[in-house]
């Protein structure tokens, strides 16, 4: 048998699921159960009678499926994988903005730690970012950690944004020379943009989406040639779905090395040894569960 063969065996023995974020290894994302977005693959674990989840991603997402689905087992193939941008704030740092804001809500994405989750008042997302900053009853909101991403959605908000200074290293290499050379390259292409992007770049977008938002997206147009404004993983998605439709990387530094850290090598380890586990306190699955939950109140408000 090979390597993937061994996989869906393991995988059925231990009733586990694996999840692949869109921008894995493309192996990873062919053998995973789902694709998706960070928090659309949490929702699908915590809807499945699997005991076992096996998250191909970065360490916040699996932080996040524990969260949804704390009775089960979360396992990360490859520990190194984190998330630049999630540490770029702590807990520490969310109390003290709450120290020299009083009065002011606390907004955090969905990219960042457990812990952070804990101390905020309602969690987004990069497709509901504006519509959870305005279910707030307040006038001052503080937005952590993604300043590109807040920045997104003050200009779409009458609320007073206090924006922390975080960023996710490979949308922020994307510059505003990358897409006018592109453009000038396939002039018939539409530009389809991640909001974590800085805001020069989302100005040259045709369309600013999420991940999943970008996939609905590309399916729906009637157009045949994109620019993809996001780290480049999502590109074999992207082709593998619309075979009959061109894309391009908006530039070849969107790459992030912590999401191709796990391989089909370490999924068959983290099966087989149901290993590296990925275990949060009850009081702050309790806690971030709490920011979470009022986000999907507001789908259901």
């Amino acid at each position: 048998m090979d390597i993937k063969e061994q996989i869906n065996l393991l995988k059925k023995k231990k009733n586990a699921i694996i999840l692949a974020h869109n921008y894995q290894l493309p192996e990873i994302q062919d053998i995973a159960d789902f694709t998706g977005d960070s928090f659309e693959l949490s929702r699908i674990a915590a809807d499945n009678n699997a005991e076992m989840i096996v998250f191909c991603g970065v360490h916040f997402m699996a932080e996040t499926a524990k969260i949804v689905s704390p009775k089960k087992k979360v396992i990360l193939p490859d520990l190194r994988s984190g998330c630049p941008l999630a540490d770029m704030v702590t807990a520490e740092d969310v109390k003290k903005l709450r120290i020299d804001n009083p009065g002011a809500g606390v907004v955090c994405y969905i990219n960042t730690s457990a812990d952070v989750k804990a101390e905020c008042d309602i969690c987004c997302t990069s497709s509901n970012a504006v519509e959870v900053v305005e279910s707030l009853p307040v006038e001052t909101v503080i937005f952590v950690p993604d300043r590109n991403l807040g920045s997104y959605v003050s200009k779409r908000t009458k609320k007073k944004m206090i924006l922390w200074e975080g960023f996710c290293p490979t949308h922020e290499n994307l510059k505003k020379d990358d897409i006018i050379q592109t453009k000038k390259e396939f002039p018939q292409a539409e530009f389809v943009a991640h909001p974590e992007c800085r805001l020069e770049v989302l100005e040259l977008a045709d369309r600013v989406a999420s991940t999943s938002g970008i996939i609905k997206y590309v399916k729906s147009s009637q157009r045949g040639i994109f620019i993809i404004g996001t780290e480049i993983g999502l590109l074999h998605r992207l082709k593998k779905e619309n075979p009959d439709k061109y894309f391009i990387a908006a530039s070849k530094q969107m790459f992030c090395r912590n999401m191709k850290y796990n391989n089909l090598e370490l999924l068959y380890s983290a099966l087989e040894n149901e290993g590296p586990e990925i275990n949060v306190q009850p009081d702050t699955i309790k806690k971030a569960q709490s920011s979470i939950r009022k986000m999907l109140d507001i789908k259901r408000a």
